[in-house]
């Protein structure tokens, strides 16, 4: 069943057209976000962005930790170089209110220590 409605999604060209437009859009909006608050966005062509939290590893996990504190869930990747970054999803437009409300007090948390 989930193959074949994958397949059906692929088939339905508008549909598809439309949840890239949507994806696009989300990944222009975290990229604002991050702007806003200071820091930078990799170029992304997923559906998620990569944000330099401006600092090492260490400000990048406390950044992290206190986004899940507040229940907006991100990710950090580990690799070296890379592991200075949050990594953020594209959400629905009221889950990416939420991590615009919350990241400059995450952000100002983390740099606390």
């Amino acid at each position: 069943m989930a193959q074949a409605a994958c397949l059906a999604a692929l088939a339905d060209r508008k549909h598809l057209r439309d949840v890239v437009a949507r994806v696009a859009r989300g990944r222009d909006r975290i990229a604002a976000i991050a702007r806003d608050n200071g820091l930078a966005a990799l170029p992304s062509a997923t559906n998620f962005v990569a944000i330099d939290a401006g600092g090492d590893a260490a400000l990048a996990l406390r950044l992290m930790q206190a986004l899940l504190a507040q229940d907006i869930f991100v990710r950090k990747p580990m690799a070296p170089g890379l592991d200075r970054c949050i990594r953020v999803s594209v959400g629905l437009d009221d889950e990416l209110d939420l991590f615009a409300e919350e990241l400059p007090k995450a952000l100002a948390a983390a740099r606390a220590g």
